[in-house]
């Protein structure tokens, strides 16, 4: 059958404008779904600051939500702005030390080892100027984002929880920090 063919059928027409509408749609949606405002369509900043060490600035946090206050049983963002240059293996290295840290029970070694090669996996280098962003999504695990390039998804409800506690957790390392992501006034 020759190409022409195709185009003077009126029903082949119509399938392949429909064929192509599809590939279009599913492709739209597809790049949506990279993009993590499109998983939290509502959300609003709730509050942010800078974590610094010695006077130097790491990154600026932002914590948004649906909801405000924060429901940290519904999902969230928290967005990374980097104002230095950090290896993958010392964000994963120092995440799973405030994992440990911030535990309320022992958390068994296998486990710890394969949240880190997850996280191994998920995480990239970060340079000045880059934005990393990871959504909450209660019950299935997180989202890590690039800008708005989604790097992975992580199916692991505790792995999640633990990570956001870096931040979120009563007993965080940067108390300020905390209170501001939350909407705390300075």
């Amino acid at each position: 059958m020759s190409s022409s063919s195709i185009c003077t059928n009126p029903e082949r027409r119509r399938l392949l404008r429909a064929a192509v509408l599809l590939a279009c749609a599913g492709w739209c949606g597809q790049a949506a779904a990279q993009d993590w405002r499109a998983v939290l369509p509502q959300a609003q900043a709730i509050g942010g600051g800078d974590l610094t060490w010695f006077g130097l600035r790491i990154y600026r946090a932002t914590l948004w939500s649906a909801s405000k206050p924060v429901d940290l049983t519904q999902p969230f963002a928290l967005q990374l702005h980097y104002y230095r240059d950090i290896s993958r293996q010392r964000l994963v290295g120092t995440s799973i030390d405030e994992i440990r840290r911030l535990s309320r029970a022992p958390i068994a070694d296998t486990t710890l080892k394969r949240w880190e090669a997850q996280l191994l996996a998920a995480f990239v280098d970060v340079s000045a100027g880059d934005e990393l962003t990871g959504v909450y999504l209660p019950g299935h695990g997180m989202q890590l984002y690039d800008r708005q390039r989604l790097l992975a998804e992580l199916d692991d409800d505790a792995l999640a929880r633990a990570f956001f506690d870096i931040w979120l957790n009563p007993q965080s390392r940067d108390q300020k920090l905390r209170q501001r992501l939350m909407g705390a006034q300075p």
